[in-house]
């Protein structure tokens, strides 16, 4: 017992002289922490659901066997978009870029969509740059919000808000208006 704690000192005594070399090597460089940017951002969602020229098509559906559901948009629908975006709710509103995703009826027994959306913008102070959209959105409510949870360009590592309004439905037309809030660096 005694040589084996005599063993343990001799080694304490020893590794305590052993000077330790460490360097922290990083290619990083320091914390500068950036302002945060507050930007507003309104504008009117065009969207044709048939006709000529749709901006949503339905690109899969469910196979469903059963009479369970009677729905006009079943469970389970997958679509594609390409709206355009507009500074107003007329026709004849300027276009300013586009919406891009896809959404996908998630609601068993609702028409709520859940839906990722690029908003890429194509002219103004924005041009070039997006942000996305990936949230639940539940159609049938006249006002709604849904995340914003990224970006590019001038939007890089966005978060924040849209809250959405229906502005006019007629089966084949839909105008929806954003107002949305984008955190950014």
């Amino acid at each position: 017992m005694r040589g084996t704690l005599t063993l343990t000192w001799i080694l304490m005594v020893c590794l305590s002289q052993v000077a330790v070399q460490s360097q922290y090597y990083s290619e990083s460089l320091p914390y500068d922490p950036r302002p945060v940017k507050v930007t507003n951002l309104h504008f009117f969602l065009h969207e044709t659901l048939r006709g000529k020229n749709p901006t949503v098509v339905m690109v899969a559906q469910a196979n469903n066997t059963s009479n369970d559901n009677y729905s006009s948009v079943p469970f389970g629908t997958l679509y594609a978009i390409d709206d355009p975006l507009k500074i107003g709710p007329g026709d004849n509103s300027e276009v300013i870029g586009n919406a891009l995703g896809l959404g996908i009826l998630a609601g068993k027994n609702s028409t709520t969509v859940v839906m990722y959306l690029d908003f890429g913008f194509t002219t103004g102070k924005f041009k070039g740059s997006s942000i996305s959209i990936f949230s639940r959105n539940p159609l049938i409510e006249t006002e709604r919000e849904l995340s914003v949870v990224g970006g590019r360009g001038e939007f890089r590592m966005a978060e924040g808000y849209a809250r959405l309004k229906n502005y006019f439905f007629d089966g084949t037309t839909v105008i929806i208006e954003y107002n949305v809030t984008v955190i950014h660096y």
